[in-house]
């Protein structure tokens, strides 16, 4: 996939919206960008896509899993002044809410708002020197009443996203929303594309999952259903190399390559796995580097669990500003991870 064709489909994904929960506009998507280069699209009960790219051994099976939903927040209450107050769904900072415009995706459709809050000028000097909790904020849409908002169609349990565009920032960097994890989704696409046309040994699962934000819960099913011979996670992970993180902190920098994850809070890489994804990365000259003591985790936690066991790994795109309204990734890193990625398609799976 060339450079400019990678940027409209990052584009493209991170200005869809699908928080966990509501992930069909983006399953949607998938399943159109994927039905060329794959034999058989199925989507199960609880919201998962599954690509199917059949090989010479149906039975011998490669699960490629990117999650399809982004952190949000979603509507709790109306009050009487038109003030909207929200919950979160997903890890969100409270420190990254304040002043950000968003979209309510109403079925009416979306309706723009800015998260605002009681004004800086007449806080008291202890409510200045923290950040200002969520039962603080509040989305303002324009209207006076409650049942002004209602005539927009805004109702309790509406979900709400980040409102911001995306682009590519110099040479190398991209920035939108979502990134964790369309970034994923956009992969499996073109390494689908990759492989058009090519006879694997084993069948290959591409598959967008459901609800990772919110507990790993679609690739648990995903997996279960499957049973794959190997999982990978395709996703992201925390960059650092910026001010006020030390190395120890996040060793991982963008422009190194892909990263393999070694071990995280929920996952320890099946040896075999590991050992296989780096034989490849280095035989094939891809760049890579080796991350672990992550505190968060990935869908390749929840695969690894189901029925006896599920020999799993990671392959993660460094990225800036996670669970923020624009994350931050290098184009390099995305290419290089689509490279590995689809050579371990063509290789004979560990186990």
């Amino acid at each position: 996939m060339e450079r400019k064709e990678l940027v409209q489909l990052l584009e493209k994904y991170c200005n869809l919206n699908g928080i966990s929960g509501f992930e069909n506009e983006i399953r949607e998507n998938l399943k159109n960008d994927l039905r060329e280069y794959v034999d058989e699209i199925k989507v199960d009960k609880f919201g998962n896509i599954m690509g199917i790219k059949y090989g010479k051994d149906r039975e011998k099976k490669l699960m490629l899993a990117a999650h399809m939903d982004e952190v949000g927040l979603i509507v709790k209450l109306i009050d009487k002044n038109g003030f909207i107050r929200f919950s979160k769904i997903g890890g969100i900072d409270d420190r990254v809410l304040l002043s950000q415009p968003v979209l309510i995706l109403t079925e009416k459709g979306p309706v723009r708002g800015i998260i605002g809050s009681k004004p800086p000028h007449i806080q008291k000097e202890a409510e200045r020197a923290k950040a200002i909790p969520i039962d603080k904020l509040f989305i303002d849409v324009g209207a006076d009443s409650k049942e002004e908002c209602e005539k927009m169609g805004i109702k309790i349990g509406d979900p709400v996203v980040f409102d911001f565009k995306a682009s590519t920032l110099g040479e190398h960097k991209f920035c939108g929303k979502a990134l964790d994890d369309r970034a994923g989704c956009v992969e499996l696409i073109a390494v689908a594309e990759q492989l058009a046309g090519e006879e694997t040994e084993h069948t290959i699962y591409f598959v967008g999952t459901v609800q990772e934000e919110v507990g790993l819960r679609g690739a648990r099913v995903a997996a279960y259903a499957i049973y794959p011979n190997v999982a990978i996670a395709v996703d992201v992970t925390i960059a650092g190399g910026v001010p006020g993180l030390t190395e120890y902190e996040a060793p991982v920098k963008m422009g190194n390559g892909p990263t393999i994850v070694v071990e995280d809070r929920g996952l320890i890489t099946h040896p075999k796995v590991l050992s296989w994804i780096v034989k490849i990365a280095e035989e094939n000259k891809i760049k890579y580097q080796l991350e672990t003591g992550l505190t968060g985790t990935t869908d390749a936690a929840a695969m690894s669990l189901v029925r006896a066991g599920v020999p799993a790994g990671v392959i993660s795109v460094p990225t800036r500003y996670i669970h923020s309204a624009p994350c931050m990734i290098d184009l390099r890193d995305i290419e290089e991870t689509i490279k590995l990625i689809t050579k371990c398609c063509l290789e004979k799976l560990p186990l």
